[in-house]
């Protein structure tokens, strides 16, 4: 059960979630409703009660296509709930699309355009008689992840036919909120609705929905159970996805909640086993196997030099990498043949040319004034902070300017950087030494592959907490 208690939803559904483009989070249809490969539920307040809903299969079918800078969303459910009682729903949602390339970012303005939705629940019919939505959201595609926040405003009239013939009618009125995250490693889903409806009679009852779906990938350490395998373990990737959902009433009636949960069948990919003959002993073996079986760093040596300073190309690609990991090779090849060259010191023909291009298109990287990259210089801890706070688009999480940072060195930190230093070190993921940071020193392989995992940690656990938990879970 939730903590938090108090706001208001009702009845029979009501408002739309549109997810960033990428995105692998899902909220079924307007109503709090959650499913998983296998089965659909919701609950329902056509009585004054809750009435659980559920279908399965073909019975929940659902279609989401963008053309012409518009969105067409479609929802066609069948249920069955208690004593035969029947839910059947259509509804049609249409978007415009507008999109700010410049900054990064799309608005979505969108409607009901079709509706029917009948439900049968002992002798009593109840048919929708007319729905008004509106409904509003901005996504800020970042590098690392696309952030969304919406909010919808709704109106439902509800005709409702006894079996004596007679007719009575009942108004929903509806607002709430939505918000989100998607990249490459998870993605998240959370909406809080309140909504009011008015009884024939003139009495009125709230009913509260809050639902969250959350998808992650989760990497675990397999061990290897025969002692005289070629390799010790090795590391696998875990997609998890659950939904949870629940409804707080107070209705005529009376007053009580429920809630609900549907878990996702886990899907399991084994990832290749790096075997380096310099980190068995060093501190950051484990760090530095999750990045290479993950394809972040790539090394075809059987020696990884891990107290080496680490070179700025080889962390802008690693970076890169960590960012998307879904590019494809015929794109980089492509990139390599026919983008022009970005800087003066770097060849189209190296290695994993591709991730510079993207990684410079998406603001990570920049070259110096003369044009340059300089990328076989060690990399330096501000730069990398840059780097990673860019990939995370949260320079605007910094303070105004003319703020210090809580190092000792905080005057030797430059301009360019401040703002990243300051992030990185409030989200965790750079931390400094006896108060310095010491933002020229040079990172090793090995300093740079824990900062880049706990980067991965941040994509794949931090924005979970903050959209999920946070939001649900906390008392206001």
């Amino acid at each position: 059960m939730f903590k938090r208690q108090g706001l208001l939803v009702v009845l029979l559904a009501f408002f739309i979630i549109y997810l960033p483009e990428k995105s692998s989070a899902e909220i079924v249809d307007l109503t709090g409703g959650i499913k998983n490969e296998y089965i659909y539920e919701e609950y329902v307040f056509v009585t004054g009660s809750p009435l659980k809903f559920t279908g399965k299969g073909k019975d929940i079918k659902v279609t989401v296509k963008d053309s012409g800078g518009k969105r067409t969303e479609t929802y066609s459910l069948k249920l069955t709930g208690p004593n035969n009682a029947t839910l059947t729903r259509n509804f049609t949602y249409v978007s415009d699309i507008s999109r700010f390339e410049t900054i990064g970012q799309n608005t979505t303005i969108g409607e009901v355009t079709k509706f029917n939705e009948k439900i049968k629940v002992g002798g009593v019919e109840v048919n929708l008689v007319d729905y008004q939505l509106s409904k509003s959201q901005v996504t800020d595609s970042q590098p690392a992840s696309d952030y969304t926040s919406g909010n919808v405003i709704m109106r439902k009239i509800y005709e409702l036919k006894a079996e004596n013939g007679s007719l009575a009618k009942l108004t929903v009125h509806g607002n709430g909120q939505f918000l989100g995250y998607d990249n490459f490693w998870g993605a998240t889903q959370t909406q809080l609705m309140d909504f009011e409806y008015e009884y024939w009679n003139g009495q009125v009852g709230t009913v509260t929905n809050r639902t969250s779906h959350t998808s992650s990938k989760i990497l675990n350490y397999e061990p290897n159970l025969a002692s005289l395998g070629s390799f010790d373990g090795g590391y696998s990737v875990n997609v998890e996805a659950d939904t949870i959902t629940e409804y707080t009433y107070d209705l005529p009636s009376g007053k009580g909640s429920v809630d609900g949960s549907q878990v996702y069948m886990p899907k399991v990919q084994r990832l290749i086993v790096p075997k380096f003959r310099d980190l068995s002993t060093h501190w950051a073996k484990a760090h530095v196997e999750k990045l290479y079986s993950l394809g972040i760093l790539s090394d075809k040596s059987n020696f990884f030099s891990p107290n080496t300073p680490m070179l700025r190309y080889d962390f802008a690609i690693a970076i890169g990498k960590a960012v998307d990991l879904r590019v494809e090779l015929e794109e980089t090849k492509k990139a390599t043949q026919t983008k022009p060259t970005l800087f003066k010191d770097v060849k189209r023909t190296r290695l994993d040319y591709g991730y510079l291009v993207a990684a410079n298109k998406k603001g990570i990287i920049n070259g110096n004034q003369n044009g340059e990259f300089t990328p076989d210089r060690p990399l330096m801890r501000q730069q990398a902070a840059a780097m990673i706070v860019r990939a995370l688009g949260l320079e605007g999480k910094a303070p105004d300017p003319g703020y210090k940072t809580h190092y000792l060195d905080d005057d030797k930190i430059s301009d360019y950087a401040r703002d990243a230093v300051y992030v990185a070190s409030e989200l965790g993921i750079m931390t400094g030494s006896n108060g310095n940071f010491d933002p020229f020193g040079k990172l090793t392989r090995a300093q740079s592959a824990k900062i880049i995992e706990r980067f991965l940690e941040y994509l794949e656990s931090d924005l979970k907490q903050n959209y999920r938990d946070d939001i649900l879970f906390f008392e206001y």
